[in-house]
């Protein structure tokens, strides 16, 4: 069976939410996610980047909550969420493995342990001054994105508009350069999803490692302002950076609407088009599962083999497949991360 190491996913969020502070449901399988251990097992699902992100309060009617999120709320959510990684790490070590670097990840997939590397989507909980970072990064983060789709003290995040250019909003504030400064000294890999076209480009102008996207899609297909532009992708390739393709529904479709009555081959075309402008190493998966809606037949990493099989169908090679679903996230951690 096909390895899959995934960019992004919301598993730690939905166990915090589910009140599942051990993380036992996600060794069972009964929590009703879309990711968890036997899932995982039946599709290949050899591990990822697992994200953890403050929501703010629901508001009625289930509309999503752009509203800002208090520090002391967010340092809340993101120690708990540390908490449940570290729970399952620790009380089931025969199946999980928290992993620091490229070399943990795969020496975890050797031993048939899922490997989890942690990563925080908008950086709410860590300080202006960022004094709490050391301790994050000592607790195992890997990883950040400094805004979700919000403004923070450090960014301001490309709101969900379709059609719409990423071109909204100002980009980076002082804080957030300094932040951007530290990762890059730390080797905390900065993702690029989320960021709007302003913060997008005062990162590139800053970073001096590969430009990487953990969960992000084609704007030429999908005009979601959450996607990348070419010209984007451009400056990423010139990097040697990576872009995970997101499978949420909203950013793969044309027409944009989460609509999950979609071919998996529209996924397809959005490797295809990725693959044309950042070349065969350039490209991963970011699934986005537990955090967004997916298609029918996509529905969670039990169903990987079919995304596995449509690239074979469309003339993928085993050698561009293993690249894609394995191999070219463990050689950006390596170089990024180490």
């Amino acid at each position: 069976m096909t390895m899959v190491f995934d960019g992004h996913n919301d598993v730690l969020l939905r166990l915090m939410r589910q009140g599942d502070e051990a993380g036992a449901s996600f060794i069972r399988g009964d929590g009703g996610g879309q990711l968890d251990l036997p899932k995982a097992r039946q599709g290949g699902f050899a591990g990822g980047l697992f994200a953890m992100f403050t929501p703010a309060p629901d508001q009625p009617g289930g509309i999503l909550n752009m509203d800002p999120v208090d520090h002391t709320e967010a340092l809340k959510a993101t120690e708990a969420m540390f908490s449940i990684a570290h729970h399952l790490a620790t009380d089931y070590p025969k199946d999980i493995r928290l992993c620091r670097n490229a070399g943990d990840i795969q020496s975890a997939t050797k031993s048939g342990q899922m490997a989890m590397m942690l990563h925080i989507e908008g950086v709410e909980a860590i300080r202006p001054d960022l004094s709490n970072l050391d301790a994050f990064y000592d607790r195992g983060l890997r990883s950040l994105g400094p805004v979700w789709s919000r403004p923070n003290a450090f960014a301001h995040g490309v709101p969900f508009v379709f059609p719409s250019s990423p071109d909204i909003g100002p980009g980076l504030t002082p804080v957030g350069k300094e932040l951007i400064k530290a990762c890059l000294q730390k080797h905390i890999m900065i993702d690029l999803s989320h960021m709007n076209e302003a913060g997008f480009w005062d990162i590139e102008k800053l970073s001096s490692a590969p430009l990487v996207a953990t969960h992000s899609n084609a704007h030429q297909i999908c005009a979601a302002s959450r996607n990348l532009t070419d010209s984007q992708l451009d400056a990423i390739a010139a990097s040697k950076g990576l872009v995970g393709v997101n499978f949420a529904v909203g950013f793969l479709r044309p027409d944009g609407q989460k609509n999950p009555d979609m071919p998996v081959e529209v996924i397809i075309q959005h490797l295809d088009h990725l693959i044309s402008r950042l070349g065969e190493n350039g490209v991963a998966l970011g699934s986005d599962f537990d955090g967004a809606e997916m298609a029918t037949d996509l529905h969670s990493a039990k169903d990987l083999p079919h995304l596995i099989s449509a690239m074979e169908a469309a003339g993928f090679g085993k050698a561009l497949i293993h690249r894609i679903c394995y191999q070219n996230w463990i050689d950006m951690i390596a170089k990024v991360i180490g």
